[in-house]
């Protein structure tokens, strides 16, 4: 079996392509920012767990929305 156990109190969280860490990082800022959470960085304890699962979650759509436009317009060529 695999050392990749996502069960337990550990994070699976990690950049697989170390290059893109300060993008992510600033990628995060600008969703929190369009949507009105006050994320800063350092200490973020004062937030929710619900405010920090809406940057997450509304960085993963729009990620998605990003990757659906790529794939369409590479369909589009053929």
């Amino acid at each position: 079996m695999s050392g990749n156990n996502n069960s337990g109190s550990g994070t699976s969280n990690k950049i697989n392509v170390p290059e893109s860490k300060k993008a992510m990082e600033d990628f995060k800022y600008e969703v929190a920012n369009e949507i009105g959470v006050p994320l800063k960085k350092g200490y973020n304890g004062d937030l929710t767990s619900a405010q920090n699962g809406y940057v997450g979650g509304y960085m993963v759509k729009k990620m998605i929305e990003a990757q659906e436009k790529q794939m369409a317009g590479e369909n589009t060529q053929e």
